[in-house]
């Protein structure tokens, strides 16, 4: 059965300065990840781990600051380990 996303990606219960702060952000770049690589998605699905985790896991090591790209960077990682986030801008 496949996990309703929009739920999983609820950022109103995250806790933690830094993880409130990129929430918002990961979760939508997350989503579309979802939408683009339904193998991402199901990595997701099947992981066991929560969004709260993997905000936590970015957050680690952050100091005062991290860049939307190496924030998706560690997001992707932490629930498919290889896999990697490429940006190109248009």
């Amino acid at each position: 059965m496949s996990m309703d996303m929009k739920e999983y990606f609820n950022v109103k219960q995250i806790k933690g300065q830094i993880q409130k702060a990129i929430a918002d952000e990961t979760a939508k770049a997350l989503q579309l990840f979802c939408d683009q690589e339904p193998e991402f998605r199901q990595a997701i699905e099947q992981s066991g781990k929560t969004f709260q985790q993997c905000l936590d896991a970015v957050a680690k090591g952050v100091g005062r600051s991290i860049s939307d790209l190496k924030a998706y960077q560690k997001a992707v990682e932490f629930y498919f380990t290889g896999a990697k986030v490429h940006f190109e801008w248009k």
